[in-house]
C-alpha cells in the first residue's frame, strides 16, 4: 500500500520513527491516528512527498567511529557538537511532547505514565546542563591545547593545564554514563505488554533510541576524543618542558 494511503496509525506502527518525522512537520500522530497520511499533509498544508522523501532518509546512520579515529580532534569535537544540538533541538523537545501527552489510563501501568511525565523534565534539564559544562570546559580546554599547538604561548597556557587535565575530565566524564539508568528502571527495561497501545510503544521507541544514541556518543568520547585529547596534552607538556629549555 502506498505511503500517502496508509493511515497514520499504520504508518507509525510500521516504523516509530514517522511519529518524529510528522512532529517535524507540527503534525501530532496520536491526533490523527485514523486518517491517511494524505489527508493529514492536505489539512496541515504539507506536501506529502516532501514528507515521504524525508520519511526515506529518516534513520540514516550517523558517521562512525572508525572514520572519526581518523579526524583530528576538531573535527570530532564539531561532531560531538553537532549530536549536542541535536539531542537539545530536536529529540529531547519531541520526547518531552509526548510524555507530556500521554493519557496516564492508556498505559498498561498508568503509575509509569505519571512518574514519566514527572522525571523526564528533571532529566532533561540535568542532561542539557551537562552537555553545556561539557562544551564550556572540556571541549574548550581541547581546543586551547590544540591551538597552542600551532602556536605555543606557555606563559597563557601554564595557569589553565595547572587548573585542568584530561585524566580529571576522564574521571568525571564516568559518572554520565549511564544518564538513563533511572528511567530504564522506572519502565522495567522499557517492557511492553502485547496490549500496550500506540503511544506508549512510539514513547518507548524514543526512549530506547535516545539510550543508544547517548552510547555511541559515550563511546566516541571514551575511545576516540579523550585518547586523542590526552596525546594531545602530552604533546604540548613536552613542547613547553623543551620550549623553557631552549630559554
Amino acid at each position: 500500500m502506498e505511503k500517502a494511503r496508509k493511515t497514520i496509525a499504520q504508518l507509525v506502527r510500521d516504523n516509530y520513527i514517522v511519529a518524529s518525522v510528522l512532529h517535524f512537520f507540527g503534525i501530532h500522530f496520536y491526533e490523527h491516528t485514523d486518517k491517511t497520511l494524505e489527508q493529514v499533509c492536505n489539512e496541515h498544508a504539507v506536501s506529502a512527498d516532501i514528507v515521504k522523501n524525508r520519511l526515506e532518509t529518516a534513520g540514516e546512520l550517523p558517521l562512525s567511529q572508525l572514520s572519526l579515529i581518523d579526524y583530528p580532534v576538531e573535527l570530532v569535537i564539531g561532531y560531538l557538537r553537532h549530536a549536542h544540538h541535536i539531542f537539545i533541538k530536536e529529540k529531547l523537545p519531541y520526547m518531552a511532547h509526548i510524555i507530556k501527552h500521554i493519557r496516564p489510563n492508556s498505559f498498561s501501568d498508568p503509575q509509569i505514565a505519571l512518574d514519566l511525565q514527572s522525571v523526564f523534565p528533571i532529566f532533561t534539564e540535568d542532561f542539557i546542563r551537562h552537555i553545556y559544562e561539557e562544551e564550556d570546559h572540556l571541549f574548550s580546554y581541547i581546543l586551547k591545547l590544540s591551538e597552542a599547538k600551532r602556536n605555543l604561548k606557555p606563559t597563557q597556557l601554564y595557569f589553565t593545564m595547572e587548573k585542568n587535565s584530561i585524566q580529571k575530565f576522564s574521571m568525571e566524564h564516568e559518572g554520565y554514563d549511564d544518564e538513563m539508568a533511572g528511567i530504564r528502571a522506572m519502565t522495567d527495561d522499557y517492557y511492553l505488554p502485547p496490549t500496550a497501545d500506540l503511544h506508549q510503544r512510539v514513547v518507548y521507541s524514543e526512549l530506547i533510541g535516545f539510550e543508544k544514541s547517548l552510547q555511541i556518543h559515550a563511546s566516541i568520547e571514551n575511545r576516540i576524543l579523550f585518547p586523542k585529547a590526552l596525546q594531545l596534552e602530552q604533546e604540548i607538556k613536552s613542547l613547553m618542558q623543551t620550549k623553557i629549555k631552549l630559554n
